[in-house]
């Protein structure tokens, strides 16, 4: 039996049952895990289980039983994997996992923002709708999904379910990717940027997409432009984001990832919060609760693999 440590469970949710672990071995649970404490709760670790924590040569140097370490996310970029294939350590992350659940998060921001649904649930829930004498209002302008052109950055898993959604709306659906396929009208990037009247980012972070979404590119959107990002913070200027917002020059912008999380009390969006057309949630488009919980199966089939001198999900 091995000994597994889940480092910051506090970050999978309250609800979440991390009992089917226990068939592979004794499992150390710890809500956070704080940056001093890393090395000592990875000490006699032979198995770590990890959302955010980040893993290198410093606090992994003196995790001598370390055998594996499974990420609860699809991207790794918090684990030095050139310093664990090196050392002989397994890394694991999960694919897949959330792809619909960060699509239909994706889809409730645009339907929010076009719709302007906040102020008018505002409007109903204040008293004003009864007091109006009216029985309808049409302000603030919404306006319909129907023709519009969706351009989507990035086509893996979410990307091509957001796709569908779109079409679904009936929307023009633009792609931009690194390689093009066949079945979507690929195009460059200036070109999805001044002709997406939704734009949403499902693109990993890396060296060529950070700040993918810059200043030039911002200035291309069209005015009533809606800018999504449900990928990596950094994969967009945020200041940039914020003063165009400021200014008007796009026409709403919801965000669930940034640059430094949680957001800082000095980040360019806390400008711009009481805007009403943005909506801002905290990093929760992966969780849902069924999300999670095939996440956790993931992870599962991940050690059982790794047991069996399997590779599975295996980025090291």
């Amino acid at each position: 039996m091995m000994r597994i440590s889940v480092l910051d469970a506090a970050t999978l949710g309250e609800d979440l049952s991390l009992a089917l672990f226990e068939q592979y071995g004794e499992v150390t649970v710890w809500g956070m895990t704080a940056t001093d404490e890393v090395e000592a709760h990875l000490a006699d670790a032979e198995v770590v289980i990890l959302n955010k924590i980040k893993l290198n040569a410093t606090n992994l140097a003196n995790a001598k039983s370390l055998k594996l370490i499974c990420i609860t996310a699809t991207g790794f970029d918090n684990v030095d994997v050139a310093y664990c294939r090196d050392h002989g350590i397994a890394v694991c992350n999960v694919v897949g996992y959330s792809t619909q659940c960060v699509a239909q998060l994706t889809v409730s921001m645009v339907l929010s923002l076009i719709t302007n649904l906040p102020e008018y649930n505002r409007f109903v829930c204040s008293g004003e709708y009864t007091a109006s004498g009216c029985f309808n209002r049409l302000t603030p302008v919404f306006h319909e999904l129907y023709g519009k052109t969706w351009g989507i950055v990035g086509y893996g898993n979410i990307g091509k379910q957001v796709a569908r959604v779109a079409d679904a709306f009936g929307c023009r659906v633009l792609v931009h990717k690194r390689t093009p396929v066949t079945e979507r009208e690929c195009v460059d990037f200036d070109t999805i940027c001044k002709e997406a009247d939704i734009l949403s980012l499902h693109t990993p972070l890396n060296e060529g997409t950070y700040h993918l979404l810059d200043e030039k590119h911002i200035a291309m959107l069209k005015k009533n432009a809606i800018v999504i990002n449900v990928a990596r913070g950094a994969v967009a200027d945020e200041a940039a984001l914020a003063k165009a917002l400021f200014e008007d020059r796009i026409g709403g912008l919801g965000v669930d990832v940034y640059s430094a999380e949680p957001m800082a009390t000095d980040h360019p969006f806390q400008a711009i919060l009481d805007r009403p057309n943005v909506c801002f949630t905290p990093h929760m488009a992966w969780g849902g609760y069924e999300t999670r919980v095939r996440l956790m199966e993931e992870i599962a089939q991940n050690i059982e693999s790794f047991l069996q001198g399997g590779r599975r999900c295996r980025v090291d």
